[in-house]
């Protein structure tokens, strides 16, 4: 890689060359993991989710000054998103692929912010426990579930018709359900008087 990545195409690039972890996650996958972590109930060490994105194992960088640029990429998209959910009005927009066909495909990203909500799935059990917030966490789980085997999905959340739905307006709906959870977070630290950044 030439120079500094100062662009999301390059650092999406990145992700898919050689240089990278063959587990690593995919641009669309990675901006769904950023947003989980943007939007969750703890701040999680960036050392630790860093890790993960990597699927835990180390790039092959050029040298130092790439590793710097590709991590700098990382923690710029997760500023950005962060941004965007706190602009009004709201600026966040999913990363999405889109098939041949030019149907939008959701699923990469569900399952990155999924594993987001894996690394604290405790703290995340309130969102689960409330109506209003699980709700909002419903649809992502749902799409990253058709990302899996029907053996570890189990029984679907939402109906098939539902998901199709879902699918087609995943652009707007999933942006709205990641400030849900963003507000619901902080709704509930500051009544402890304790409001996360």
């Amino acid at each position: 890689m030439d120079g500094v990545i100062v662009s999301l195409d390059e650092l999406a690039h990145f992700l898919n060359s050689d240089s990278a972890p063959a587990g690593c996650m995919d641009m669309s996958e990675l901006d769904g993991f950023l947003a989980g972590l943007v939007s969750g109930p703890q701040t999680v060490p960036r050392e630790e989710w860093l890790a993960e994105v990597w699927d835990n194992e180390e790039p092959e960088y050029a040298d130092d000054a790439e590793r710097q640029a590709v991590e700098q990429a990382i923690l710029d998209r997760y500023d950005a998103i962060a941004a965007g959910l706190d602009s009004v009005p709201l600026s966040y927009t999913a990363i999405l692929w889109q098939d041949e066909a030019g149907t939008t495909v959701a699923e990469d990203w569900a399952a990155g912010f999924m594993q987001a909500v894996s690394l604290r799935t405790e703290a995340w059990q309130p969102a689960l426990a409330g109506e209003d917030a699980s709700m909002l966490l419903i649809p992502i789980a749902s799409l990253a579930g058709m990302a899996l085997s029907e053996s570890e999905r189990g029984e679907p959340a939402m109906t098939d018709d539902a998901l199709e739905g879902l699918m087609d307006d995943a652009e707007q709906v999933l942006p709205v359900c990641v400030l849900g959870l963003r507000r619901f977070w902080r709704e509930r630290a500051s009544g402890t008087g304790m409001v996360r950044h």
